[in-house]
């Protein structure tokens, strides 16, 4: 698997066409601030309203943003396919996914666009492995095992399997059917992506903030309970 480095990736242009896609429930504190920084970047932003009870649609609205919104909550995962769905309805060569909490630095996107100029992956994920140690024990933990775990059965040599900060080609989204809704679709993809022989790639990122225990409703046992089965699902059945 090939590592981009930021210091070594080719400066220029992107030819091709990204949407960038914010799954977002509950986000009125964050989401307009991570719309305006998206769209300094690329043109067109897409949130995915999750069932969210407060004014994160409306208010990612007046910021120009696309809103599609889910009238009950399905998950991270669902509310990306929604958005993977949309994108691919409207011609564009791929998504950009970026979390509404904040802690995704909308200016690190060219990184992930360089590494994919750099390589042609289907799959670019920003990785944090080398911020781990900021993290809380427990979510260390849960990132490092569920990383080595999904890096063998995937065959892609993956430093970071969790960050959502990723970009998929729009070719990677028709190969692939996902079929989990909750944040275990990041590994997912990752498996289905390095069984069906694409090329993922990885480049380093810097984050807004490391540790989203406040803001990220992943549980550590649970969801590493239900990443591990969504990946033997998909390496197994």
């Amino acid at each position: 698997m090939h590592v981009c480095s930021p210091r070594t990736v080719r400066e220029g242009a992107v030819s091709e066409r990204f949407a960038v896609v914010i799954p977002a429930l509950n986000a009125e504190k964050s989401i307009e601030a991570v719309v305006r920084a998206c769209m300094v970047e690329l043109p067109d932003v897409v949130v995915v309203d999750d069932g969210s009870s407060d004014h994160t649609g409306s208010l990612a609205a007046a910021q120009g943003a696309l809103v599609l919104r889910h009238p009950r909550r399905l998950g991270k995962g669902g509310a990306m396919k929604s958005g993977f769905a949309w994108a691919l309805a409207h011609g564009f060569d791929g998504v950009i996914g970026v979390d509404a909490d904040g802690q995704h630095l909308p200016s690190e996107i060219p990184k992930l666009l360089r590494c994919r100029a750099e390589t042609g992956a289907d799959l670019v994920v920003g990785g944090r492995s080398h911020l781990f140690e900021q993290m809380v024990p427990r979510r260390r933990r849960a990132n490092v095992f569920s990383t080595w775990a999904i890096a063998k059965l995937s065959r892609t040599g993956v430093t970071d399997s969790q960050c959502g900060f990723r970009l998929y080609s729009a070719r990677l989204l028709r190969a692939v059917t996902l079929r989990s809704d909750g944040f275990e679709m990041d590994s997912e993809v990752i498996v289905r992506a390095g069984l069906a022989g694409f090329r993922v790639s990885m480049t380093p990122i810097e984050m807004g903030f490391v540790d989203g225990t406040t803001t990220s409703y992943f549980r550590p046992l649970q969801d590493t309970l239900r990443i591990a089965w969504t990946v033997f699902r998909a390496r197994f059945l």
